[in-house]
């Protein structure tokens, strides 16, 4: 029962006694527990403000550390850096271009055979057939006239050999290979020639059966020197050879070597890091009518482009269709492509580019693309006053010998195209040493620039770790070399593969 004021009873819904709660008058409180309570209350009130301020402090500490790479973070970043620059593992291997004691030097005197030659093609077309005509003279037991340089190609250069390579130096390394002389002597100028065709891929089986041509003539014309040899099935002392001459003996000339050290010397200082890329960008007119890829341009250049393609007569195909050039892989990077390329590998912003190619089609309009990502980027009329390049005008090959030269000493080379000059630099900087040459897998990199245009892929992490493993095995190390894919048969199976890497184990 609870007793209400008014004396009445009512039942406790809680049955619970009325002895439990009786109600007893309330002391008034002292003035010192008044006091205490205050205390507590502000006690309270400053352990919930020094918890909440604790907090705060630590999780801006924390951000703080996000934000604020630590030492090992940093030296991490530096790694990284470092490794985008870094020569790749050579596994061993070396140049080997020294004959094998099996090999003879040639006798002094005169020989009563001679061959010449009129190289045709761009700068690296003419060094590789000039380096097959030297082997091709020592298997022929011929004297060798220095060889015509091509005046009738896309370029129109007339430069002659002196004004290209050193010819001193081309003749007098060669001496104990093969006889050299600057002209045909003035009384064979007028006798009947030979002139030949040599077959492409030819052996050295081929070359013994053409030396019969030696019991009408005394002089061989040989009107192209392109694809005159076989990659395989040579005696190693004519590979040999082969790499003396194309990488000991064609050197450039004087004029042309002492500029491009100049050039090197000035790529390095721009910037400050001492290092640069040089991209091959093959994005010149000629270039894209020749491949037909015509991806990312207007339709007034897609035709000025056909046009040029259909009234080239020794360009054989006319007709191609440049979406499936481009999905096959066989079209170069655009100047956009390049840049979500270059950027994708890990390279900064910063990062000095010399571009080593000709005019780019379409100019400062198709660049952008690339200079919005890598502003630094340097071309030969940027490094070079007007006086140092005006010797080299309207001479197209000249001015390749120094892209040559300034891409074979670069810090990384990009070929952004397969084609002569790529595989020649490439070749050359493997010989050295496996400098670094990053080799786009464009039919890989086609499939990610369609996603990225598509939404099905966005810039950023994703994107790098794509990039960056479709090619970690084509950086410019050792890979072995293949053979001929299958349902190649016959001659042409001698066409395939490096011809100037043996291995160290080969005497």
């Amino acid at each position: 029962m609870v007793t209400s004021r008014g004396g009445s009873s009512s039942s406790s819904s809680f049955g619970i006694s009325s002895s439990c709660c009786k109600m007893f008058p309330v002391k008034p409180s002292s003035p010192s527990s008044f006091t205490i309570l205050r205390l507590f209350v502000l006690l309270i009130v400053f352990i919930f403000i020094f918890n909440f301020y604790s907090r705060s402090i630590l999780e801006d500490e924390e951000n703080l550390n996000l934000r604020l790479p630590s030492q090992d973070s940093v030296s991490q970043q530096q790694l990284s850096s470092e490794k985008l620059w870094e020569t790749p593992f050579s596994d061993g291997l070396h140049p080997c271009v020294h004959p094998t004691s099996r090999y003879q030097a040639i006798e002094g005197g005169d020989n009563n055979h001679y061959i010449t030659v009129r190289s045709n093609g761009g700068l690296n077309q003419m060094r590789t057939g000039i380096a097959d005509m030297v082997a091709v003279s020592r298997m022929m037991n011929a004297t060798l006239v220095i060889p015509e340089l091509d005046k009738r190609s896309f370029w129109q250069d007339k430069s002659i050999f002196s004004d290209i390579f050193d010819e001193d130096h081309f003749i007098d390394s060669l001496k104990g290979d093969v006889r050299i002389i600057k002209k045909l002597p003035t009384e064979l100028v007028s006798v009947p020639r030979a002139r030949k065709h040599f077959t492409s891929w030819g052996g050295l089986g081929y070359y013994e059966e053409m030396t019969k041509l030696w019991m009408d003539y005394q002089v061989i014309h040989v009107a192209k020197s392109d694809s005159r040899l076989a990659n395989n099935d040579l005696p190693i002392d004519i590979q040999r050879l082969r790499c003396r001459a194309l990488y000991h003996a064609l050197r450039f000339s004087p004029s042309i070597e002492t500029l491009g050290k100049k050039l090197i010397e000035r790529l390095r200082s721009h910037g400050g890091s001492g290092r640069y890329i040089s991209l091959h960008l093959r994005y010149e007119k000629d270039m894209l009518a020749f491949s037909g890829c015509t991806y990312g341009l207007s339709d007034a250049e897609s035709q000025e482009l056909s046009l040029l393609r259909e009234n080239t007569n020794h360009w054989k195909v006319k007709k191609i269709n440049s979406t499936e050039q481009r999905i096959a892989g066989l079209c170069p990077l655009t100047p956009k492509e390049v840049g979500i390329f270059l950027e994708a590998l890990g390279y900064p912003p910063s990062t000095a580019i010399y571009i080593a190619a000709g005019e780019i089609y379409g100019g400062k309009t198709h660049l952008s693309d690339l200079t919005s990502r890598f502003p630094n980027l340097l071309f030969k009329e940027m490094i070079a006053s007007e006086e140092e390049l005006k010797i080299y005008s309207n001479h197209a090959s000249q001015t390749a010998a120094l892209d040559y030269m300034i891409s074979l000493e670069s810090d990384v080379f990009i070929p952004t195209h397969s084609g002569n000059m790529a595989r020649a630099v490439e070749g050359h900087r493997r010989f050295l040493g496996h400098r670094k040459t990053i080799t786009p897998h464009r039919k890989g990199l086609v499939e990610i620039f369609d996603k990225l245009e598509s939404g099905q892929l966005k810039e950023g992490v994703s994107l790098q770790h794509r990039v960056q493993h479709l090619h970690q095995t084509r950086q410019g190390g050792p890979r072995k070399r293949e053979s001929a894919p299958d349902g190649i048969k016959g001659r042409a199976r001698l066409s395939f593969g490096p011809f100037c890497l043996p291995r160290s184990s080969i005497s």
